[in-house]
């Protein structure tokens, strides 16, 4: 009887300590930025507005307007970012995923690389002036060079990790040596970075357009720069999803098996304790920099790379911010950045279908910031839910270990 209740014990702890793990408070936190969303909609919903002038008499009129616009703009964002089925053939149907793909790589990548200054405890904002920069850099190469395909495409993606990783070791360099914050370096050169974009896009002489007309824009990348559609020219998804699933690889490999990722974790966990041991952390937050703004680099190629049409200083699409959601709600880690980019990819995708049905597409960016707010607040979540406090007795590794041993819990 000690046996099976020692066993009791550990399995009712390992479920405490999946009740109060970071993969359910994710999950839950998406929920309800979603419910958010719904409240958002139902709120703005003519019909049911409507109907709350007669509640009480007849409440149904009330729920069912509140049921169907829900339905509907929900059901609109998953025809618009996942499957179409009511699309005539099924390459048509299909289509949203490959713009969900598509719109949620760039997201990925940059979304690694400010995951990974927060694994170092860095606050990295500037991954729109990285962006840009590496775009400068991306453009050029695209634009101004003759070369072979394929490595005329891997020139130009390099040169785009090449430009955004120096912008990234610049603000690691003033940060290690005058001891200025990394958020205001990030913020000023972000602005810098963007005005620097249009003054070469405006100048004949570097990238601006062989047919000027007046506005801020380069030439079209040469079609052997050009990333490669990855499933025939019907779709837009190109080799940028490769290269970005290859980054995710990259960002696992480094930050969990090879000594720079030890190192870069050890001083995020405690600078000092690092420093005691012998670890350089001012050349750490150098190379952080670098490495993450690299990582926005891939996202930068992106851009610049996959599409036929010459970029402008919009191109950088808010994809430098919005990969600091990605970052937190991935929790740094690689698999979770996957997902979240893949997630805020379709909400990209999907936004436009919402609001051919009169939904405002600004109701997902509501769902988008509830949701890393309930990420950024866990008591928040525990409290909603009624979790159980943070574990820490990793009963749910002796769990595991008995149920798939050779002999099992004896």
């Amino acid at each position: 009887m000690s046996d099976v209740k020692k066993n009791e014990e550990s399995m009712a702890q390992a479920v405490k300590e999946i009740l109060s793990g970071g993969l359910t408070r994710t999950v839950l936190s998406v929920l309800l930025g979603f419910l958010v969303g719904a409240l958002f909609m139902i709120g703005s919903n003519k019909e049911f507005i409507e109907a709350l002038g007669y509640l009480f008499s007849r409440p149904s009129d009330a729920l069912g307007a509140a049921a169907q616009v829900v339905s509907e703009g929900y059901g609109a964002l998953f025809r618009g970012a996942i499957y179409n089925a009511d699309a005539d053939t099924f390459e048509k149907a299909i289509r949203p995923l490959t713009e969900t793909l598509r719109l949620g790589a760039p997201l990925i990548a940059a979304g690694l690389g400010i995951g990974l200054t927060f694994r170092v405890g860095l606050f990295n904002i500037g991954g729109t002036g990285q962006l840009i920069f590496g775009m400068i850099f991306a453009t050029f190469v695209a634009t101004r060079l003759e070369l072979p395909f394929v490595l005329h495409t891997l020139v130009a993606l390099i040169a785009g990790i090449v430009g955004a990783a120096l912008l990234g070791a610049l603000v690691g360099f003033l940060k290690a040596r005058t001891g200025a914050h990394e958020v205001i370096l990030t913020i000023m050169l972000n602005y810098i970075a963007l005005y620097f974009f249009t003054f070469l896009m405006r100048n004949p002489a570097l990238l601006q357009e062989t047919r000027a007309t007046g506005n801020p824009k380069a030439d079209p990348a040469a079609e052997t720069a050009l990333l490669p559609k990855l499933i025939g020219d019907n779709y837009s998804l190109h080799w940028g999803l490769i290269f970005a699933l290859l980054a995710v690889v990259v960002f696992w490999w480094l930050m969990e098996r090879s000594t720079i990722g030890f190192r870069l974790r050890m001083v995020g966990f405690n600078p000092d304790a690092a420093r005691s041991a012998g670890i350089n952390v001012e050349k750490t937050y150098i190379l952080a920099m670098a490495l993450s703004a690299g990582f926005v680099g891939v996202a930068a190629a992106n851009q610049s790379l996959g599409v036929a049409v010459g970029v402008t200083p919009s191109a950088h699409a808010n994809i430098g911010f919005d990969a600091i959601t990605v970052a937190l709600l991935g929790g740094s880690s690689g698999p979770g950045i996957l997902l979240a980019g893949l997630l805020f990819g379709a909400f990209k995708a999907g936004a436009p279908s919402m609001q051919v049905i009169g939904v405002s597409p600004e109701v997902l960016g509501i769902v988008q910031g509830a949701i890393v707010l309930f990420i950024a607040a866990p008591p928040l979540i525990r409290a909603i839910f009624r979790l159980p406090a943070v574990q820490n007795s990793n009963a749910l590794g002796a769990v595991r270990k008995r149920l798939f041993s050779k002999g099992g819990a004896k």
